[in-house]
């Protein structure tokens, strides 16, 4: 049985190896669906798995492996304590290291999207940050509220202030001094 690692970044590092973890293959390719395809191919029919890393751009590749009847494994990084701070060890260690917690079973996987929802799981990721950074703002104008002025508005009170009353609270909190000259 042989297992496929594959570091997904700019380019990719991909590694086969066998039961014992022997690399037989390791090279770093081109994101090129069909150059990929064709690395794989020799080792097809021994093929347990491929892992590719969750990283932000896997789409194509997991879609483009799947649909050419690659078996599909996408690793959850975030769950994988070799990446605990020793991300730095390279794309080939990686690689080599995805297939081999495959091998062991050991591989903590990743949901895969089906292609006709991806854009519907990037918007409402997206929402989710703006949701995050109004909500980050909106406790940063609460704080510098009360640190300047002791006062407090409440979150909903925040929400509806509007230019006129944001002016209006500073200018009174901000005064400059008064020049002397």
């Amino acid at each position: 049985m042989l297992f496929c690692g594959i570091d997904l970044h700019s380019n990719n590092c991909f590694v086969i190896s066998d039961d014992d973890d022997r690399v037989l293959y390791s090279r770093r390719l081109p994101n090129n669906l069909g150059q990929i395809c064709a690395a794989l191919d020799p080792y097809r029919t021994n093929l347990f798995g491929v892992v590719v890393e969750s990283t932000y751009n896997w789409y194509w590749l997991v879609d483009g492996l799947i649909d050419a009847g690659y078996p599909l494994h996408l690793a959850n990084t975030t769950a994988i304590k070799q990446y605990d701070g020793l991300k730095h060890r390279g794309d080939e260690s990686d690689a080599r290291h995805l297939a081999h917690i495959l091998r062991l079973g050991l591989l903590p996987e990743g949901h895969i999207m089906p292609r006709a929802t991806h854009a519907v799981r990037d918007l409402a990721r997206k929402r989710m940050q703006l949701i995050q950074q109004r909500t980050t703002q909106i406790v940063s104008i609460e704080t510098c509220l009360a640190q300047q002025t002791g006062g407090r508005l409440s979150t909903n009170d925040v929400k509806q202030l509007t230019d006129a009353q944001v002016s209006r609270r500073w200018r009174i909190s901000w005064r400059a001094p008064v020049s002397t000259c």
